[in-house]
């Protein structure tokens, strides 16, 4: 009988298969010869203390007019398909939330969740960066528009951002005495009520947004420099940003051993780290993607690295 593989994930018919990481695991997955079966989070149920899904059989195609084929759903227990993508994308609301502790219960029940539900929950993207603070950049994280205002002044130029975002939404560059500060401040925190995060303008924002992927621990070889297009400060993809190929560098290989110990501890098995010149800026968990371009560009198979880490095999 063929191992199974379970994704929940948002929903497969609205993703772009070109660039769509999770489409390029299920990919390698089902050369494997795993049983792929899909679930949006909407479909995670608990029945008593059995965690539960309503799931349907998986195939999916590198064609990217027709990239996915689905057949009638059954309801079935998450353990019993042994290990599950957690591969739904931000914002960590409330439903991600009690998404993650059906993942948990399904967890305790013997199912094996990548990344660790836990994790999910505990390693906010923004903010989980900042138990390394001697790596990053400058940074201050309140709900008082007062106190972002102080550090835009402090550090002369800032990039503010919310807490919970992805793709670059509702990030902003913000110079000392820019007439648009107030308005930014009271957006972002909803009038104080919300929390953001203010961190120090990099220059070497020019030159890329660095993604590492780090496999257990591990820094893939091959990362993805994103440049922001003309008149952008922003080199997310989802934001206009070109991809370029970029080496891992002996900073960032050293920072990855750093990190390595907690990744490892915590279960997180897929990570994206984000550097900035020689800042890392976020710690990406939910769904870290480029791992297409990275293949297109540098003719490799990174998804076939991470099964090899998940099979034991790296």
């Amino acid at each position: 009988m063929p191992a199974r593989l379970g994704v929940v994930m948002d929903p497969i018919s609205a993703i772009k298969p070109s660039k769509d990481a999770t489409l390029a695991l299920l990919l390698e997955a089902q050369r494997r010869g795993y049983e792929l079966w899909y679930l949006e989070p909407r479909d995670l149920y608990a029945d008593g203390g059995l965690a539960r899904g309503r799931a349907r059989p998986l195939i999916v195609h590198d064609d990217p007019r027709h990239w996915y084929s689905l057949d009638e759903p059954a309801e079935t227990a998450l353990h019993e398909l042994g290990t599950l993508l957690m591969r739904q994308d931000p914002p960590v609301d409330a439903a991600y939330l009690n998404a993650t502790h059906l993942l948990s219960l399904a967890e305790a029940q013997g199912a094996r969740v990548i990344n660790r539900p836990a994790a999910l929950r505990d390693a906010n993207e923004k903010l989980f960066a900042l138990h390394w603070p001697h790596l990053c950049p400058a940074t201050r994280v309140s709900a008082e528009p007062a106190a972002l205002r102080r550090f835009i002044a402090e550090q002369g130029k800032a990039v503010l951002k919310p807490l919970d975002a992805m793709g670059g939404a509702s990030v902003f560059v913000l110079g000392d005495g820019d007439p648009n500060t107030t308005v930014v401040l009271e957006t972002l925190t909803d009038g104080g009520r919300r929390y953001a995060m203010a961190q120090q303008y990099l220059p070497q924002i020019a030159k890329g947004d660095k993604r590492v992927l780090v496999f257990g621990g591990t820094p893939y070889p091959h990362a993805l420099a994103r440049v922001p297009a003309r008149g952008e400060t922003r080199g997310n993809l989802a934001a206009g940003g070109s991809g370029e190929a970029a080496p891992v560098t002996e900073r960032e290989r050293a920072a990855c051993a750093e990190l390595s110990p907690t990744l490892r501890a915590l279960g997180l098995e897929l990570v994206g780290l984000d550097f900035i010149g020689e800042h890392l800026t976020e710690i990406n968990v939910t769904s870290p993607t480029c791992l297409r371009e990275i293949d297109a560009l540098c003719g490799v198979n990174t998804a076939g690295a991470l099964f090899d880490h998940l099979e034991g095999r790296a």
